[in-house]
C-alpha cells in the first residue's frame, strides 16, 4: 500500500454518537482539498457499536484499532503515532469540538516549515462557545498558566494539534500522564517553530465529557514530570526545599507530642523528633525529589542521606558563625542563621543529588 501524506489520529471512548458526523465532515474536507490521508480511530474498547459504525461507513481511508489495555487518551494517541504512515500527523477529538475545516491551514503551516501547529482558542480569530461558564474558563486559563514555564503559545492545552513525523526523531522518552499529549510533544520534541491556527472550539452536543477531577490531577502530575525533565536541577531543589519544610513540621509535631503530651524528658524528646524528621525527609525525598533512584539500595541511600544531612548541619553552623564574625552588615544571629540554613541546604541537596541519589539516565 502506498503511504498517505497525512494521518489523522482520533482517540475515542464511547463516541459512537459523534463519529458519523465527524467522518462526514472530514470526508468533505478530504475531497475538497484532495488530501491523501488515513484516519486512525484509536478506540479504548468502547463496546458501543463503534466497530459496526466504522464497518458500515465503508471508507478505505478509515481504520479502527481497538485497544484492550488500560484506557488512556495519551496512550491511545501514542499507539496511533506508532501505527501512522503519514509524514504529517494530526490529533483531534471525536466530539466535534475541533473543526475539521481548519485541517488545510494546519497542513499548510507544516508545509511552510513549522515544527508544531496548534488549533488555538485564545489567539485573534479563535473562540469558544458562548455558554462556557466562569469556572470552566478559569480552569482552562489556570491550566494554561501552569504550562507557561514550558511554552509561550497562547493555547498549550489544545488537543487539536499537527506536526511532521520528523520531530519524533528527537522526542526522547514520551511518557505523558493524563490527556495533554500535545504539551508532552512540544517539550520533549524540542519544537521551536510553533504556530497557532485560530479555531472555534464547540461544546459537544452528544455523549459525555471525559474530563474528570482525576484527569485534572493527572495533569498536575504531568506538569511535575515535565518540570523535572526540562529543569531537572531547579525542580529537584524546589522539591527538596518543600520536603525540608515538611520536616520542620514533623519535628515540631513529634516534639510536642512527646514533651507536652506524653511527658518525655526534654533532651530525649528533641533527639527523637530530629531522628523522626530525618527519616521522614529521607522517604519523602526518595519518593518525590529523587524518585528516579527508588530502585537503589534503601539502607545505602539512607546512610548516605544521613551523612549528607550531618554535613549540611556542619556547613550550616560554620557559615552562621563565620558570617557573624566576618560578614559586613551581619550583626544579629537570626540573619547569620538564615545564611547558614541556606548554605547547609544547598550542600545537603548537592551531595544527595550527585552522590546519594545519583541519576543513571534521563526520564
Amino acid at each position: 500500500m502506498s503511504e498517505p501524506r497525512l494521518t489523522i489520529i482520533v482517540p475515542t471512548f464511547r463516541e459512537a454518537e459523534n463519529l458519523p458526523r465527524l467522518l462526514e465532515q472530514i470526508d468533505s474536507v478530504r475531497r475538497e482539498l484532495g488530501l491523501d490521508m488515513e484516519l486512525l480511530v484509536m478506540d479504548d474498547d468502547s463496546r458501543d457499536g463503534t466497530d459496526r459504525l466504522i464497518a458500515a461507513a465503508d471508507h478505505d481511508w478509515v481504520h479502527l484499532h481497538v485497544r484492550t489495555g488500560q484506557r488512556s487518551l495519551s496512550a491511545a494517541v501514542l499507539d496511533g503515532i506508532k501505527l501512522a504512515r503519514g509524514q504529517i500527523i494530526v490529533v483531534m477529538d471525536a466530539d466535534l469540538s475541533h473543526p475539521p475545516q481548519r485541517l488545510g491551514d494546519m497542513v499548510k503551516a507544516i508545509d511552510d516549515g513549522a515544527d508544531f501547529v496548534i488549533g488555538s482558542r485564545y489567539m485573534h480569530g479563535g473562540s469558544t462557545d458562548a455558554d462556557w461558564g466562569l469556572l470552566r474558563r478559569l480552569n482552562s486559563r489556570i491550566a494554561s498558566l501552569m504550562a507557561r514555564p514550558f511554552t509561550r503559545v497562547r493555547d498549550p492545552m489544545s488537543g487539536f494539534i499537527a506536526f511532521p513525523r520528523r520531530i519524533l526523531d528527537r522526542g526522547g522518552n514520551l511518557n505523558p500522564v493524563g490527556y495533554k499529549i500535545g504539551l508532552e510533544l512540544l517539550v520533549k520534541c524540542d519544537c521551536r517553530d510553533v504556530r497557532e491556527v485560530p479555531i472555534h472550539f464547540a461544546d459537544r452536543t452528544l455523549g459525555h465529557s471525559k474530563l474528570t477531577l482525576a484527569e485534572q490531577l493527572r495533569y498536575m502530575q504531568h506538569i511535575r514530570r515535565l518540570a523535572l525533565y526540562k529543569y531537572p536541577n531547579a525542580s529537584c531543589l524546589m522539591q527538596f526545599v518543600v520536603v525540608g519544610a515538611s520536616g520542620v513540621v514533623v519535628n515540631l509535631a513529634v516534639l510536642t507530642l512527646l514533651y507536652n503530651l506524653l511527658g518525655v524528658r526534654e533532651t530525649i524528646a528533641i533527639a527523637v523528633a530530629i531522628v523522626v524528621s530525618v527519616v521522614s525527609n529521607f522517604f519523602l525525598n526518595r519518593r518525590f525529589t529523587f524518585g528516579y533512584a527508588r530502585g537503589g539500595s534503601l539502607l545505602k541511600q539512607f546512610l548516605g542521606f544521613a551523612g549528607a544531612s550531618a554535613l549540611g548541619a556542619i556547613v550550616n553552623y560554620s557559615v552562621a558563625i563565620l558570617a557573624l564574625a566576618y560578614a559586613p552588615g551581619v550583626t544579629v544571629p537570626q540573619v547569620a542563621a538564615l545564611l547558614g540554613i541556606a548554605s547547609g541546604m544547598v550542600i545537603n541537596f548537592l551531595v544527595n543529588r550527585l552522590f546519594v541519589f545519583r541519576r543513571t539516565g534521563r526520564a
